[in-house]
């Protein structure tokens, strides 16, 4: 069994459109699911700690997974205090899984914690890996020689055409899609709102909400074959 931490976002205003973001839900609860499925422990963390800002998205709210995981007391013991990310001990986990939801695009890519435990995590061998706008984190990770994480590997996000799609493009800080090319990603996409992943062994990303179980599954099997020598 290993231990995995799973990032949800603290920020609740999109933009300057009066309405309320944050992290979504489908994409904590379906890899949630699989991780406990397959026998892992899973935490929760956050930029700021505490019950972060969840959103449930129109078609989602019949969905038995996320009706069960926010039923779940352990679930909702965890999510009322989410660990802050200042506080949170890298060692202690296998892989970190960051889910998406329009709040990550504000807090994830300029938190130096969140950072922190993620390229300690990636230094022991261990699985980074996000879902749709949860790549946001990945976009200033540089490792020790200053490279970008991402340079060169093939990642998957949130696509511009499904920015424009929702119609986000305008309120979104900037284009995820664009800022991993920028940083030297091999960005790669399915088209809009198909399931998608790439799969770079310790870096697994997935486009967006439909491929957030998918990516769970692809970092078991990571884990796996970490435990087995495989």
């Amino acid at each position: 069994m290993a231990k995995i931490l799973l990032a949800v976002s603290s920020h609740d205003t999109l933009g300057d459109t009066g309405n309320r973001t944050g992290y979504s839900v489908s994409e904590a609860a379906h890899p949630y699911n699989v991780f406990t499925g397959a026998g892992h422990e899973v935490d929760f963390v956050s930029v700021r700690g505490g019950e972060p800002p969840a959103v449930v998205f129109d078609g989602e709210e019949n969905d038995p997974q996320i009706i069960g995981f926010l039923a779940d007391e352990s679930v909702k013991r965890k999510l009322v205090a989410t660990a802050r990310a200042a506080d949170v001990d890298p060692s202690a986990y296998s892989a970190i899984f960051y889910a998406g939801g329009h709040g990550a695009m504000w807090d994830f890519p300029d938190s130096p914690d969140l950072a922190r435990i993620a390229l300690d995590i990636h230094s022991r061998g261990g699985v980074v890996s996000a879902v749709c706008h949860g790549p946001a984190a990945l976009i200033n990770l540089r490792l020790p020689d200053g490279t970008h994480l991402v340079h060169g590997k093939r990642v998957a996000s949130f696509s511009n055409e499904e920015e424009d799609a929702v119609g986000l493009v305008e309120v979104m800080p900037f284009l995820l899609e664009d800022r991993l090319k920028e940083t030297g990603a091999l960005h790669a996409k399915a088209p809009l709102f198909e399931a998608h992943t790439e799969d770079e062994g310790q870096l697994i990303t997935g486009q967006n909400p439909a491929s957030a179980a998918p990516v769970a599954r692809l970092v078991v099997a990571a884990l796996d074959r970490a435990a087995t020598g495989r």
